[in-house]
């Protein structure tokens, strides 16, 4: 017979036996398509040698004022401004207070010192620096005491932490003073969803007697945009955070409610009050004092803003009433920005008009989340979260689902997720300012990470199928859904991220497999030629951001809790560690056979074709190599046959070393036969193209 080209389809299709998808490729790892063409991806090298504390799930980009590319990464137990890879923190503080009298009790060999602090608020995990600490009068000195500490719970009342040194004999205990300070950041969050069974688990009264109902405690994820080129940010069921870049790259984020700055007032009917902050018509403030406050104003009381001029303005009080002072006070400052969320599950900024939006936030003068509750600030003022007639502040509750989910900022909307619909939130002016359409019902989405935009359309994982928007919303036509679905952790949905991979038209879905608490799997869909292909691989974020060169992800290493930032699509090895080893790549194909299979088919000649371009040689001087394996089989149940047990079916494999390799000569005999071609060897990159075989029937069984 003459020679036959090996062609098959491209994309990857499991959703039939191997057999039934005969033509086509069926299983994979670390290879994508170009032009239907099976190719190893690109390499990965870590960002720096440095590393962040706990897992990442969030990343943004964006540049500063003064040109710094800076990335924010958000983990479960920090916050960061990456630059130059280095890793600032900015985890806000929760609370600063001084703490009970002579809070340190260590023990004589041990480098545990127990702190007493009243309703220190704290949970295992958390971090605190100390200030204004004395030493014990033996190891445990000022300088380690006075030092940035995390900590573990024992109660409500006291926590432990591991000292920089083993306290001896001539520590005093307890001490360290009377005027010792404790910084708490905010409280940290799971590094992965924690499963909740049995009693207790749920509400009261749901689930069998004794048994609960399942339920979990949700990871730490953040939302984060910059604002200009400060960053608005902050966890999801937390507070609304606010980093000024202006106070450089080490200045922690604060509550945004507190950042009204100072003001002084005129003794005048009505008062004048001058600010160091641009406030907008309709503001409402709350005002505290150092010394005193004027006479005529009143701590936790809210006044509303009106008459701006400038950074000058009037007060009316909740009755509507112009605000008198007859003397000035010293020392004043907003000590409240009333109206700002204080609670919210997610967040954005809208791109041309610049309004704040929160998505499952605290109502007017209530500190409980409302899941379905979207609002936002007056345009272009962060500050002004008060609705009023002047300025374009609001509010409007969707009633399609239970919770908001995710969002995702598109061209000329805001496509938003709750659990059960898609919305679009388009911006429509006064009076209405944002009004939401409901796009689809009976729509679901897998986490708050699973969607993603890419050239204009967006696309995101359901809890049983994936979804595209462009306009309508449709089903993808997907060839992994029963393997991607039927292999993932539905526990862990919550880690599931979307990213894109735009300069090879890919969007791509890190997930859990079913065996996993980490993510260890993922799936791409090529938009571009609409096929599907997966692979392994340990990621928790993704960025492809057009300020960088490459594609960014985070990883993270189990054993310390630490985790770095990778380059994607950067050499030809894998570089994590900063020490290149191999990548292991592979593809093999669905059965095929000549004709309908009534003949066994014997191959003695095959005619590889395929290209190494860019790639080098080995450290050692090895020429690239792949590994091409011909696997026979008697029938689709009988498995791939052993050359040594198996007589009738043999398996062939054989290396290709050089670009354009001339005949390879093999004995293999199946009636059905795979085709696979791998490589793990370190500076490898290659494409398949055509390859033929000589095949014969060899007799019809």
């Amino acid at each position: 017979m003459p020679l036959q080209k090996i062609l098959f389809k491209p994309g990857v299709n499991k959703e039939n036996t191997r057999y039934t998808t005969e033509g086509g490729w069926y299983e994979t790892d670390k290879v994508r398509f170009r032009q239907g063409n099976p190719e190893v991806i690109g390499g990965w090298s870590r960002l720096s040698a440095t590393s962040f504390l706990g897992v990442c799930r969030s990343l943004w980009n964006w540049v500063l004022l003064d040109s710094k590319n800076v990335i924010g990464v958000g983990t479960n137990l920090k916050f960061y401004i990456e630059n130059g890879g280095a890793y600032n923190d900015i985890t806000p503080i929760r609370e600063t207070s001084t703490i009970n009298n002579n809070p340190f009790a260590a023990t004589n060999g041990s480098a545990t010192i127990t702190v007493t602090d009243t309703s220190h608020g704290a949970v295992t995990g958390d971090f605190v620096t100390f200030s204004g600490a004395v030493g014990l009068g033996g190891n445990i000195t000022a300088a380690v005491l006075n030092a940035q500490y995390q900590i573990s719970v024992l109660t409500v009342n006291t926590y432990t932490f591991t000292a920089s040194a083993t306290a001896n004999g001539s520590d005093v205990s307890p001490g360290g003073g009377a005027s010792v300070v404790a910084a708490y950041q905010i409280n940290v969050g799971p590094a992965e969803q924690i499963p909740l069974v049995g009693w207790g688990a749920g509400g009261w009264g749901l689930g069998t007697w004794g048994n609960g109902i399942g339920s979990s405690i949700a990871l730490r994820l953040w939302s984060q945009i910059n604002y200009g080129e400060d960053l608005v940010f902050g966890p999801r069921g937390g507070g609304l955070y606010y980093w000024d870049a202006t106070g450089g790259l080490t200045t922690r984020g604060v509550l945004l409610n507190s950042l009204g700055g100072n003001v002084s007032f005129t003794s005048a009917s009505p008062t004048v009050v001058t600010s160091t902050i641009l406030y907008t018509e309709g503001a409402a403030l709350q005002f505290a004092a150092t010394t005193s406050l004027p006479t005529g104003i009143s701590a936790a009381t809210t006044y509303y803003v009106f008459e701006v001029n400038g950074l000058t303005f009037k007060l009316l009080d909740s009755a509507g009433n112009a605000v008198n002072t007859s003397s000035t006070g010293t020392g004043v400052y907003v000590s409240l920005i009333v109206d700002v969320p204080t609670v919210q599950n997610t967040l954005t900024v809208s791109d041309t008009s610049r309004f704040v939006i929160a998505f499952g936030c605290n109502d007017y003068g209530s500190a409980v989340l409302d899941p379905m509750l979207i609002r936002w600030s007056a345009q272009d003022d962060i500050y002004n979260w008060t609705p009023d007639p002047t300025n374009q502040a609001g509010f409007i509750r969707i009633s399609h689902g239970s919770e908001i989910i995710s969002t995702i900022q598109t061209r000329q909307e805001v496509v938003i997720f709750t659990d059960s619909a898609i919305y679009s939130l388009q911006y429509l002016g006064p009076p209405y300012v944002w009004v939401p359409q409901l796009l689809g019902d009976n729509i679901s989405i897998m986490g708050p990470n699973a969607a993603v935009i890419a050239s204009g359309v967006v696309y995101w994982m359901g809890v049983d199928k994936f979804y595209q928007y462009d306009g309508r919303v449709n089903t993808l036509n997907c060839d992994l859904r029963r393997f991607v679905f039927g292999d993932l952790n539905q526990e862990q949905a919550l880690q599931i991220f979307a990213g894109t991979n735009e300069g090879f038209n890919e969007v791509w879905w890190f997930y859990c497999s079913a065996d996993s608490t980490a993510i260890d799997k993922y799936v791409i869909y090529n938009y571009l030629e609409k096929i599907w292909y997966y692979g392994t691989m340990s990621r928790t974020a993704w960025l492809d951001s057009g300020l960088q060169s490459v594609p960014i992800a985070a990883n993270y290493f189990s054993n310390t809790l630490t985790g770095n930032l990778i380059n994607h699509e950067t050499g030809l090895n894998d570089d994590t560690t900063g020490t290149a080893v191999a990548i292991d790549a592979y593809i093999s194909s669905s059965e095929f056979d000549i004709g309908d299979g009534h003949n066994f088919g014997f191959v003695w000649r095959v005619l590889p074709d395929l290209t190494f371009e860019n790639a080098t040689s080995t450290p050692a001087g090895a020429l690239p190599a792949v590994a091409m394996t011909l696997q026979g089989l008697a029938n689709s149940g009988s498995g791939v046959t052993s050359t040594a047990s198996q007589p009738v079916a043999k398996s062939s494999t054989y290396v290709i070393t050089e670009q354009f390799t001339g005949q390879i000569f093999t004995r293999m005999r199946g009636r059905q036969m795979i085709f696979k071609i791998s490589s793990n060897q370190i500076n490898t990159c290659w494409q398949l193209g055509a390859p033929r075989i000589d095949i014969r029937p060899d007799g019809r069984r």
